[in-house]
């Protein structure tokens, strides 16, 4: 019975272990974000400083302004938006970190359905 508490409090202490999240890292840089869409991978690049991402996906480039509310978490808007849909900003939020990788949750402003991802780092800008 011993054995049993122990093994199950050092499984709770385990399971309380916050994820790394060190934000300030994925602040800027040049990445790459994969997902699939209807069974086909797809690869976005992308290049963000403070203020400014250029995204690049099928070939056709995007450029968005950045707002950063905090360390974690910046809000997307399209510079030169070609329909009413482009206009409505994005909400980014960087959940976890690792070493060369980020997973996040984006959605547009507002809006409660959100999408998860993750961005591998491939350089600094």
């Amino acid at each position: 019975m011993k054995k049993l508490l122990l093994i199950g409090g050092l499984l709770f202490l385990v399971s309380c272990k916050e994820p790394e999240r060190n934000c300030a890292k994925f602040r800027t840089g040049k990445f790459k974000f994969e997902t699939k869409i209807d069974g086909v991978l797809k690869t976005t690049y992308f290049e963000r400083d403070d203020k400014i991402e250029i995204e690049t996906y099928e070939g056709k480039t995007d450029t968005a302004s950045i707002r950063w509310v905090n360390d974690c978490e910046y809000i997307l808007k399209k510079l030169h938006p070609k329909n009413m849909a482009e206009e409505k900003s994005i909400s980014m939020r960087i959940l976890y970190t690792s070493k060369d990788s980020y997973t996040f949750e984006y959605g547009l402003v507002g809006m409660p359905q959100k999408q998860k991802g993750t961005a591998v780092k491939l350089s600094e800008k």
